[in-house]
């Protein structure tokens, strides 16, 4: 019997890197991409002792480089039974500092990709009566929090085609997953982008991607996706914070947006001058903090800061 394959999108690191490895470890064969070179080599050293990988370059954004790459695992390896989304890129800033580049760039990576992921690969799917899609979205996608908005603009996008695709899949064999996870410990926050004032931007969504109470274990997720992926469910929710936003929205979607609007009162304000709209990772975000700063922020990051060095957050 051959080894089933699955298609990761976004597998060099963080969540990627772990659906990954649980895919491995559940007897797949395992196919990842992302866009740097190094980061995938990384991922295949880190991915070696769990099974089979083949790591392949590509600019989730570029269509033309989709289609290639489906059309090469395919040719080479057999059907993609398994295709999970998890490619992604984080923006933070206030709406004032993110420039049109920022929303296209965002659309284009985690929305325009699952779209053409999962339209390559759903005639394939469809004629052999089986085959599973996964969109890893976002609680950001079903209420939409300050300073992200292009990133929730893209996964309010991601949500609507996952669920559609499962409603015009039913029947076939073939099932799409919705999946929508708070704040997790992926080390993420080092690799986000930072725009406006991008040191004070860093000190908030640090802590808040790093602390036990508001996020979720990485590999408690990244199993909780395989798991529902594989079992066909239509909908994947983790963490409680994504339970209870997504109940909160959905019985009084106006007093959550209020809401939002107050939290956006605590955050830093619009910058004064266009040039900080300039992007920054975190990593050099931190930086820019004082001494003081630093070590406070630091201390609050701890968690988030261990998941980096462990899933691949601090290649560039």
């Amino acid at each position: 019997m051959e080894t089933p394959v699955a298609l990761v999108v976004g597998a060099s690191r963080g969540l990627g890197l772990l659906v990954a490895r649980e895919l491995l470890e559940r007897g797949f064969l395992v196919v990842g991409c992302a866009r740097t070179q190094a980061d995938l080599d990384r991922a295949a050293e880190l991915l070696a002792p769990h099974g089979p990988t083949q790591m392949l370059t590509c600019d989730v954004r570029d269509p033309q480089q989709i289609t290639d790459l489906v059309d090469r695992v395919e040719r080479e390896h057999g059907p993609i039974e398994v295709l999970i989304t998890v490619a992604g890129i984080i923006q933070v800033g206030p709406a004032e500092a993110m420039t049109e580049e920022h929303f296209r760039d965002a659309v284009d990576t985690m929305l325009w990709a699952p779209v053409r992921f999962a339209r390559a690969v759903v005639p394939g799917m469809r004629e052999r009566g089986h085959g599973r899609i996964g969109t890893v979205t976002s609680i950001g996608g079903v209420v939409s929090p300050p300073h992200l908005l292009p990133y929730s603009v893209a996964k309010f996008g991601a949500v609507g085609f996952a669920e559609g695709l499962a409603a015009d899949l039913a029947g076939t064999g073939v099932s799409s997953t919705t999946i929508v996870p708070g704040l997790m410990r992926t080390g993420s926050h080092e690799r986000a982008h930072f725009t406006g004032e991008h040191e004070h931007e860093y000190a908030w969504f640090g802590p808040a991607a790093s602390l036990p109470l508001l996020t979720v274990s990485a590999e408690r997720a990244a199993r909780k996706i395989v798991r529902g992926v594989l079992a066909g469910r239509p909908h994947v929710v983790i963490g409680a914070l994504a339970h209870v936003g997504m109940r909160v929205h959905g019985i009084a979607p106006a007093t959550t947006v209020r809401l939002m609007g107050l939290g956006n009162r605590l955050l830093p304000e619009a910058p004064g001058s266009l040039d900080e709209s300039a992007i920054l990772l975190g990593r050099q975000a931190m930086q820019r903090l004082s001494e003081r700063g630093r070590r406070v922020v630091g201390t609050l990051t701890t968690w988030g800061s261990s998941a980096a060095e462990q899933f691949n957050q601090r290649r560039s």
